[in-house]
């Protein structure tokens, strides 16, 4: 049986996702991609947005997506090395 994300993982999953979309993405692919609940996904969002991980942009037709910012890269980053480090140590 597989355990739960936790908040980490859940905002690595959101970050990573909209990375692999070339940084850009529409608000209703990345909820289905992360497979939680619509009310945990606007929790999240609402958090990464206001933490300036995240931005919203809209094309000349006034769809939004979402990119990363630079603090969302570099989230990205961080946490790759910190389940690097735990995965050497076997902990």
């Amino acid at each position: 049986m597989q355990k739960k994300r936790d908040r980490y993982e859940i905002i690595f999953a959101i970050l990573g996702i909209v990375r692999e979309h070339h940084n850009s993405i529409k608000p209703t692919p990345l909820l289905r991609y992360t497979n939680i609940s619509s009310q945990s996904f606007s929790e999240y969002y609402a958090e990464l947005k206001e933490k300036d991980f995240i931005r919203e942009e809209f094309d000349k037709k006034g769809r939004k997506y979402v990119c990363l910012s630079d603090k969302g890269f570099k989230f990205l980053e961080k946490y790759r090395e910190i389940k690097g480090f735990i995965k050497e140590f076997e902990l």
